[in-house]
């Protein structure tokens, strides 16, 4: 009953940072990106932008409570973030800007943009209505062409305004890119505290960025693995209960959690299908560990894998049409790739070092994956057929890829040695992020140490 009741509060609070858009309109839009940026190869020189501070429209009608808010400076700076963050583009200092916000977003003096080496500038202004309906708009400017490029305005309540910010950040990462964006996600992952002989793990879900993080377990049983649905409004994830391995769905929007089975001698916690309706996972049944599926509405329980090796870890491909996975048929844990059916299981890992957690991208072009080799661990991804094998990033210890939406970044988590005890090092696990260039590499803030992240879905699909 309290993990519930913890839970439907965590899911109210979130529902109410959640958007409430009435109307989202656009003018000026073109499908195809201005300026050509290769996100595949890696971007050294990000493009130079500006980002004017967002100006109220209408102070007078601005409530003492909307005010304190600071929407206009806070919306700005989480736009700039987003875009720092992707690391292709470059933010110029704000103190350098010559024009007001209000004369920036209704006619720039371009000449006055390019002095200071924007190529690009971004402003906006918000209103509040009557109703405390917060409108808010923006505009993309092209600095070296002195045109408009795009322009969005967008309604919702006040304390929506996070949402909106990401909202914009995608708009822009798509037009000047030709690639979705990947900034109105969430990421769920597992939240952990206290001494390791005695470590409480919670799920937790935040923000793609760090903001908005709230717990939805109280930590009285053991979770791993969290992973969205396609909708990104299921999690599976799996739980110890009296030590054994359980399988839960829990419904992000209405909190309701359903236990799906106990599945003893299970290996790796299940992953949803790209249409939803069944997940995939491993256990071990008479010693042996194999890949099945489980159909969510019948709870039909198929086998795919029926091999003497230790077959886990399965991913399904973008389409459907097929599985990866790891596998050590080979004498050594290596990837290997069959259809959705169980047939035709085909290895593609070929390099040196131990290979596991394979997981295709949305975009169904690569597979991420974890590499062991010479007693460091490897983030890297390969295509579906194994070719082109790159690592991204090395530690002394990292695993669990997951994929953005757009497939264009990673999230994955990394152990690293604080400090030495008379038992040895002590250790710390957190989120990073990187992109397919494997050269922007970050730390993502979370409130406790972190493990197993996975990344939803675009929410304004």
């Amino acid at each position: 009953m309290g993990s519930e009741m913890c839970i439907r509060d965590s899911i109210k609070t979130m529902k109410k940072l959640c958007l409430i858009f009435i109307s989202i309109l656009f003018f000026n839009h073109s499908a195809f990106a201005v300026v050509k940026i290769d996100i595949t190869r890696g971007n050294l020189e990000p493009l130079p932008t500006a980002i004017s501070k967002f100006y109220v429209d209408n102070p007078s009608k601005f409530s003492p409570e909307l005010k304190a808010l600071e929407l206009d400076k806070k919306i700005s700076e989480v736009i700039s973030n987003n875009l720092k963050r992707s690391g292709l583009f470059s933010i110029i200092d704000p103190k350098s800007y010559i024009q007001s916000p209000r004369i920036a977003h209704a006619k720039p003096t371009f000449q006055d943009w390019a002095l200071i080496k924007a190529q690009i500038m971004i402003s906006g202004k918000l209103v509040i209505d009557e109703k405390k309906r917060l409108r808010v708009e923006f505009r993309l400017w092209d600095v070296v062409n002195a045109k408009e490029m795009e322009g969005l305005a967008l309604f919702a309540t006040p304390n929506s305004w996070r949402r909106i910010a990401h909202i914009i950040s995608d708009k822009i990462y798509e037009r000047m890119t030709g690639e979705l964006g990947y900034f109105d996600t969430r990421i769920i992952y597992v939240a952990e505290s206290g001494p390791k002989d005695q470590r409480i793990k919670k799920l937790a879900i935040m923000d793609q960025d760090g903001a908005n993080n709230k717990y939805l377990t109280l930590g009285n049983e053991l979770v791993l693995t969290p992973r969205f649905n396609p909708a990104s409004q299921m999690v599976t994830y799996m739980s110890y209960f009296k030590n054994l391995p359980r399988v839960y769905l829990l419904n992000i929007e209405t909190g309701m959690q359903e236990l799906v089975g106990d599945f003893p001698g299970m290996t790796f916690a299940p992953r949803f299908s790209p249409d939803g309706k069944k997940i995939i996972m491993s256990f071990a049944k008479d010693g042996n560990s194999d890949i099945y599926s489980m159909d969510i509405k019948s709870r039909v329980v198929e086998q795919l894998t029926s091999h003497p090796s230790i077959d886990t870890s399965p991913s399904y491909s973008s389409d459907g049409s097929q599985i990866t996975f790891n596998s050590d048929r080979s004498g050594a844990q290596q990837i290997y790739v069959m259809k959705s059916d169980g047939s035709k299981a085909k290895r593609i890992s070929f390099g040196q070092g131990l290979y596991g957690t394979p997981v295709w991208s949305p975009r169904g072009d690569l597979i991420a994956f974890t590499k062991i080799y010479r007693g460091k661990f490897y983030i890297g991804v390969m295509r579906s057929d194994g070719t082109g094998e790159r690592l991204l990033t090395e530690n002394y210890y990292q695993e669990a890829p997951s994929w953005s939406p757009n497939g264009r970044v990673l999230i994955f988590y990394r152990e690293s040695r604080t400090k030495k005890s008379k038992t040895g090092f002590s250790t710390s696990s957190s989120l990073w992020s990187i992109d397919l260039t494997g050269y922007n590499e970050r730390k993502i803030k979370t409130l406790t140490d972190a493990s197993d992240p996975a990344w939803s879905g675009l929410l304004s699909k």
